[in-house]
């Protein structure tokens, strides 16, 4: 029976172990430092949205497409998984329109006015001039999700223990350790799945320069959105952004926001937390009744290091130490859009693995 280690319990690598654990002969165990429950600013998880807005190019589309068909499915027929359908809209400012038709905009195609995932969302309509707010030069509506993370990932737990998975804490110095460390005995593993996103910088064996974090800030409010919204741009630091969106099943609505490359600062600013405020209250007045800042009803602020990776995720197998790893990490901010399409194609590497003559 094919021997599973994944190392990492963020939404990657839970997704890719409920996918490998669906296949009946497969032993998998999960291997993390941080578990569903726990609050560090090495695990992003938690701390994230999480919505649905295409971030990647069309030519790398697949695994938001993917992503998005099953998470919709989700929140239609599994309310346990505790995901909504929320409309969502996407301004474009008028002092953005140069850069993002240059190119210039860490988001990559979300602001396109022309946007591949336009025929992604059965509904997507551009907004007439008339529902746009002052300074937006046009915007877009479709209907998104928004994921209670809270909910969510103690759900994917549930799903892989049901299949058998087994969760272990651990923390490693070298991916290779992983090998050694299933539940299912029998000598080594066959194969390592590497899901440990940020950390991926500094694990022994794989250390990818690549990687470095991109810090986001957050406000927690109880405050209610009737859709999400985000804008292009922000007056206040070429940094920080501006969005709004409120989980399912009571888990608040998020107000970001910070995009710090390099940032590694785990505690939140309050001049930071101001402006953020500031700006959601701004762009949807009613979300405090027009009452502004004040209006805002906090339930915590907090911190989260986005998982990026220059030149983009890496999905791949190398063998390391005489191990068979599989890579999934790099996910930046797309990590829960992108976690269904990114896990199938760690099941083909894991399978392609598996399936190689033994030598």
């Amino acid at each position: 029976m094919p021997n599973i280690v994944v190392v990492g319990a963020g939404v990657s690598g839970l997704t890719c172990t409920y996918l490998l654990s669906k296949q009946q002969d497969n032993i998998v165990t999960v291997i993390a430092k941080h578990m569903p429950g726990d609050y560090d600013i090495e695990y992003a998880s938690p701390i994230a949205g999480a919505n649905v807005l295409p971030m990647s190019s069309e030519k790398n589309s697949s695994w938001e497409r993917r992503g998005w068909q099953e998470l919709r499915r989700l929140a239609t027929e599994v309310p346990e998984a505790g995901i909504h359908l929320q409309k969502s809209r996407v301004y474009r400012r008028e002092k953005d329109l140069e850069k993002l038709r240059k190119g210039g905009y860490s988001f990559d195609s979300l602001f396109l006015e022309k946007p591949w995932y336009g025929s992604l969302f059965d509904d997507f309509r551009e907004l007439s001039k008339e529902e746009l707010p002052r300074g937006m030069a046009s915007g877009c509506e479709f209907g998104s999700l928004c994921i209670n993370v809270m909910l969510y990932l103690p759900w994917l737990v549930g799903q892989c223990r049901k299949n058998g998975a087994v969760f272990r804490r651990g923390s490693l110095k070298h991916i290779a350790e992983a090998a050694h460390m299933s539940h299912g005995g029998g000598g080594r593993a066959d194969v390592v799945i590497n899901t440990t996103g940020l950390m991926s910088s500094r694990l022994g064996g794989v250390a990818d320069p690549k990687v470095l974090p991109i810090r986001g800030q957050v406000v927690v409010v109880r405050n209610e959105a009737p859709y999400m919204v985000t804008k292009s741009g922000t007056d206040d630091a070429d940094d920080e952004v501006c969005y709004i969106m409120t989980r399912a099943v009571g888990g608040g609505t998020v107000l970001g926001g910070t995009y710090s490359k390099g940032q590694w600062e785990s505690q939140p600013d309050a001049n930071q937390a101001m402006r953020i405020m500031r700006r959601a209250a701004e762009l949807m007045p009613e979300i405090t009744n027009g009452q502004g800042v004040k209006g805002f009803d906090i339930v915590r602020h907090g911190v989260g290091l986005r998982p990026h990776r220059e030149g983009g995720v890496r999905i791949e197998k190398e063998k390391i130490d005489g191990v068979w790893v599989v890579h999934n990490y790099g996910h930046s901010g797309w990590g829960y859009q992108g976690s269904y399409g990114c896990a199938e194609d760690v099941v083909s590497l894991v399978s392609e693995v598996l399936n190689q003559p033994k030598l």
